[in-house]
C-alpha cells in the first residue's frame, strides 16, 4: 500500500523550524517607508536579492506588522543594512522599548532619500526600492522591490543576528582572529 503524498510528507512543527532558521546568521535591516509623523520601520533579516538584471530584493515581513500597509500605500521603501555600532536602533526598530511608528525614528540621523523613504545616515548600505509586488504566503507578504538607488559607506563592521543574538562581523579583526587559529605554528611543525 503506497501512502499519498500529502500523508508522506509533513509539515515539521514551527518550533523545530524556528530553531534550526536561528542556526543562519543573517545581515540586520531596517525597512523604512513613509514620510512625517507617516513614517514606519521595522527590523528585519530576511532581506535578500532577486535579481541583478534588473535590481531587485525581496523583504519577508509579518502581515501583521504596521509596516506592510503604509508601505503598499507609498510605493516605495528602503532597506537600511547596519553597521554592528547600530544595534540600539535594530532594537528599537524590532519593538524593544514599545516605541511605535515615527517614535521609532529619534534616535540616529534620518534623511529623505530619492525614493522619498526614509534612509539612515551611517547605514553600511541603504538600497532604495520601489514596490513592484506583494506576494501574500501564510502568516508573511514577500515584498518585491526594484532598485531604484542604493548608497554605501567604506567598510565598517556588520551587525548579523544569529542565534538569538547581534553578532558583530568585521572582516579584518575576524581575519586576523581566523589567523590565528587555523594556521599551524613553527612549534608544532
Amino acid at each position: 500500500m503506497t501512502l499519498a503524498i500529502e500523508d508522506r510528507l509533513r509539515s515539521a512543527s514551527p518550533t523545530d523550524f524556528a530553531h534550526a532558521m536561528r542556526q543562519l546568521a543573517s545581515g540586520v535591516s531596517v525597512i523604512t517607508a513613509g514620510k512625517g509623523s507617516a513614517r514606519v520601520g521595522m527590523t528585519a533579516t530576511a532581506v535578500t536579492s532577486l535579481s541583478a538584471t534588473p535590481p531587485t530584493l525581496i523583504v519577508c515581513l509579518n502581515q501583521k506588522s504596521s509596516a506592510g500597509p503604509l508601505i503598499a500605500c507609498s510605493h516605495a521603501f528602503a532597506v537600511n543594512i547596519l553597521a554592528a555600532d547600530q544595534i540600539e536602533i535594530g532594537e528599537r526598530f524590532a519593538g524593544k522599548g514599545g516605541l511605535k511608528g515615527a517614535a521609532r525614528f529619534a534616535g540616529g540621523t534620518w534623511n529623505t532619500g530619492i525614493s522619498g523613504a526614509p534612509v539612515l545616515a551611517g547605514a553600511l548600505a541603504t538600497i532604495e526600492c520601489e514596490l513592484d509586488e506583494v506576494i501574500e504566503r501564510h502568516t508573511h507578504a514577500i515584498l518585491v522591490g526594484r532598485v531604484v538607488h542604493t548608497s554605501t559607506l567604506p567598510r565598517k563592521a556588520s551587525l548579523t543576528y544569529w542565534q538569538g543574538s547581534y553578532v558583530a562581523i568585521d572582516r579584518d579583526e575576524d581575519l586576523v582572529r581566523l589567523a590565528e587559529v587555523s594556521v599551524p605554528s613553527a612549534k608544532h611543525g
